[in-house]
């Protein structure tokens, strides 16, 4: 099978006007056109059962999460910081009616979780992009926040993505599509990530640093660890080719980086992936750090994100 580039992928389908030319153009599906109604099964939304522009058409920054909790108390947290109405502790899950994803709400920002791994965060985004076009959302931000292991970097650490590469260190995701090997570029907004480097500086209670982030299919085998239920390899095997990954600039390993970097980049979302690191892989493969030092690793990258959206919001108004 020869792989073919996505981005042309879809030239033998005509491109709509209403798609392309209309100044909300993330999605790149015109078959969508030829649907009286578009339901968000995963969402439990749909075109024809709710008002998606009142409901969303105000959201400027999206940000997303492994956890229905965490991304919760991102909610609750930036509905505070934001100076809204309340303490945000009523907040609803506009997602209620599925248990697959939880959604909330705060001002012009949503709070989603995606799961874990790449075929989960995947769905997700579908459906989140054909939000984003029915609610005639302009100008939106996506960040991923989130946890990874660190590569020769202090536990703690937040890293901002400049771009994702496979398990091959490859700037590139790989998808089957009809039994074809779709190739899709994992560029992220390189402006971005320096706007959140820049605002990362203001913060002193952590480090924070560019670099490249691994994506993988699995958190054991597929990231080298030594600790799962199967192991194949050996711990110097291990070493080497972590400290290969070192050397070709990857500061991190989580499991969704390519497929949301792959998608937003075709979709032209402007994007980016902020994940704190919970330990240096270097040096061992368990999560040793008491529960209270994670919770704060991983309020870490909110911070960052907050600060970020609350000065975008101040210098737009």
């Amino acid at each position: 099978m020869a792989p073919i580039l996505a981005d042309n992928s879809s030239s033998n389908l005509p491109e709509r006007d209403n798609y392309v030319n209309n100044g909300f153009g993330y999605v790149k599906n015109p078959h969508l056109d030829l649907l009286s109604e578009d339901i968000l099964y995963h969402f439990d939304l749909g075109t024809r059962t709710h008002d998606l522009p009142s409901m969303f058409g105000d959201v400027k920054f999206v940000c997303v999460g492994g956890s229905p909790n965490r991304m919760r108390d991102f909610a609750i947290f930036i509905y505070q910081e934001l100076g809204l109405d309340g303490d945000g502790s009523d907040i609803t899950d506009i997602c209620a009616g599925t248990d697959r994803y939880s959604m909330y709400k705060a001002g012009p920002v949503l709070s989603i979780s995606h799961g874990m791994g790449i075929p989960s965060i995947s769905i997700m985004l579908h459906e989140l992009i054909k939000l984003l076009h029915h609610a005639k959302c302009r100008d939106v931000t996506i960040i991923r926040i989130g946890t990874s292991g660190g590569i020769g970097i202090e536990p703690g650490t937040v890293v901002i993505t400049d771009i994702a590469v496979d398990a091959f260190f490859r700037p590139q995701f790989e998808q089957v599509i009809l039994d074809k090997v779709v190739i899709r570029n994992t560029q992220l907004d390189q402006k971005l990530a320096e706007s959140l480097l820049h605002c990362s500086k203001e913060i002193d209670d952590f480090p924070s640093i560019i670099g490249h982030t691994m994506c993988t299919y699995d958190f054991y085998e597929g990231q080298g660890r030594l600790d799962g239920a199967l192991c194949s390899f050996s711990k110097e095997e291990k070493c080497e080719y972590l400290q290969r990954a070192y050397i070709a600039g990857v500061r991190n390993i989580e499991m969704e980086s390519s497929v949301f970097a792959a998608m937003c980049h075709l979709c032209g979302l402007k994007a980016a992936v902020v994940c704190v690191t919970l330990l240096d892989r270097l040096q061992g493969d368990q999560i040793t750090h008491s529960h209270s030092v994670l919770k704060e690793f991983q309020k870490r990258p909110q911070k960052l994100i907050s600060s970020f959206i609350k000065k975008q919001l101040h210098t737009c108004t």
